[in-house]
């Protein structure tokens, strides 16, 4: 019982780790390997300066994106709490469900944000050139493989038990 644990805590604590470098890194989206799109701004490469020139992205689309990326961010951190707390104060045999309901919160809002991503990216990207001369980020993959970590933990924290 105590290597499950243990196990629940590491994948929580990557997976809150590979949440945040989804929300907050710049690769949602690449055009070339100058020119790239995140959730938070539009950037370019200046070759001369070798510096990112960024402007903001203010599209509808992007900015319930940017909402349901932070607020899975802060379900899974309150759920993270949660557990550490609940590990002290809960009596033996009882449940971590209201951990594993915050963690499949989390899981459900990074699912939508990433859905929304996929569906209307041609909106949120919102440029003259073809969508198909780019292509996903390594951020957005990442975004993805939390989901089924999310909802996989979620799931465990409800099945799991506190003993001695």
């Amino acid at each position: 019982m105590v290597l499950l644990l243990l196990s629940v805590t590491v994948m929580h604590l990557v997976t809150l780790a590979l949440l945040l470098i989804a929300t907050m890194e710049k690769s949602w989206w690449v055009w070339s390997d100058s020119e790239v799109t995140d959730l938070w701004y539009k950037c370019f490469h200046d070759n001369t300066t070798d510096d990112w020139l960024c402007a903001t992205n203010e599209i509808d689309w992007l900015q319930s994106i940017q909402a349901l990326m932070v607020l899975s961010v802060v379900l899974s951190s309150i759920s993270f709490l949660l557990f550490v707390g609940q590990l002290f104060t809960l009596s033996t045999g009882g449940l971590f469900y209201l951990t594993g309901l915050c963690q499949t919160f989390s899981g459900f809002a990074a699912f939508a944000a990433c859905l929304i991503f996929t569906f209307r990216r041609k909106e949120i990207l919102d440029d003259v050139r073809d969508v198909s001369e780019g292509h996903f980020g390594y951020c957005f993959i990442m975004a993805w493989v939390c989901v089924p970590l999310l909802l996989l933990s979620g799931l465990l924290y409800v099945h799991l038990r506190k003993k001695q």
